[in-house]
Formats: C-alpha cells, structure tokens, sequence
C-alpha cells in the first residue's frame, strides 16, 4: 500500500474496526441443536397394603382407573381439601363411570393412621375411598416407587402433636396399572371427573 494517502487507511481501518463492532454486537449464531433430557417418571408398580377390610393389592384392580393419593387422617388442610376435591369429582361420575373407578388413600403416617382409624377417617369423605397403611418400611417403599416425598417434623413440645410434610397430587393409574397422570392439589371437582374420563 505504498503512497496510499494516511487519510484514506485511517477511513479504511475505522470501517473495518465498525465491521468487527457490528459483528460483535449483532451476529448471534444459532447453537447446535440438543437434546434436552425430559425429567424420569417414577415408575410406579403393585403393591399391597392394609384397609379395615384387609389386604388389598393394586393387581387386583386391574381393569380400573385408580386413583392413589398419599396423605394422613391428622393433616389440618391439605389432605381434607383434596379428599374433598375428589369426593366430588367422583359423584359427577354416572353409575357405570364410577363402576370403573378405584380411589386409595394411603397414609404416610403408619404409626397413627391404624386400618380402622383409616376406615372412619375416608368415609366421612366418600363410601368409595379406600384407606391403606403398612409398615414404615413398606410405606416407604411405595412412596419411593411413586415420587412421593414425606417428612415428619417435629413435635413442638415433647409428646406433642406432630406434622407430617407430603406430597398433595393425586396419582392416576390406568386400566393396565401403570401410572398415566397427575391431578395437581385444588383441581376442582369437574378436572378431577375429566382426568379420570381421559383414561375410562
């Protein structure tokens, strides 16, 4: 570039420091395509447990939508407000609809929630629910299988009542037995008869 004019190099370098600016500034390339992970259902699965009645295991509904909430019968709000819920989604149901249908409640507190304390509590809500329980250990190993978290916090004096922290969806399972959805905590009453509907 020898005789190129000082001016005219000055121009040319600030153009291409206004190139690099401009590309700096507004050129964002597309990143490459990836497959992002989907977060793993729990798998679900049999199990048996105790009611008031007995023994029931989950193979022997096959056939049945069946609905598996996880609570206990001392839980001030949350468990009351989804039983609720449920209780009236199930009595929109025709005849035949609510033939179909099997609703658990399974309580996370075993060391209170006997199967006759059970019995008593669920039925306050609907004739149709029924109230399960086991060992701490088989308690444990169900709510594994589901996703479900449970916690029992202190009491606040020695002795003292206590709560327990859970979990408040309401697990739907499929004719099959395997788990299809999900009824989140508040569904009101007509969610609660069209999630079951979906898997009828």
């Amino acid at each position: 570039m020898r005789g190129m004019p000082i001016r005219l190099l000055q121009v040319i370098a600030a153009g291409l420091a206004a190139l690099v600016l401009g590309l700096a500034l507004f050129w964002h390339p597309e990143p490459p395509p990836r497959a992002i992970p989907r977060p793993v259902e729990p798998p679900g699965g049999d199990f048996t447990l105790r009611s008031g009645d007995g023994p029931v295991a989950l193979a022997d509904l096959r056939g049945k939508v069946v609905l598996v909430y996880f609570g206990y019968t001392y839980c001030p709000d949350v468990c009351p407000t989804a039983l609720t819920g449920l209780a009236e989604g199930l009595k929109t149901l025709g005849p035949e609809e609510a033939a179909g249908v099997a609703t658990l409640f399974v309580s996370v507190d075993p060391d209170r929630d006997t199967p006759a304390h059970l019995k008593e509590y669920v039925a306050f809500f609907h004739p149709g629910i029924v109230g399960l329980t086991g060992s701490p250990a088989e308690v444990a190993e169900v709510a594994r299988r589901y996703g479900v978290y449970y916690a029992r916090q202190k009491a606040a004096t020695a002795g003292g009542a206590y709560v327990v922290d859970h979990t408040s969806e309401t697990y739907v399972l499929g004719r099959d037995g395997r788990l299809a959805g999900r009824i989140p905590h508040g569904a009101s009453p007509e969610r609660v008869a069209a999630e079951i509907r979906k898997f009828l």
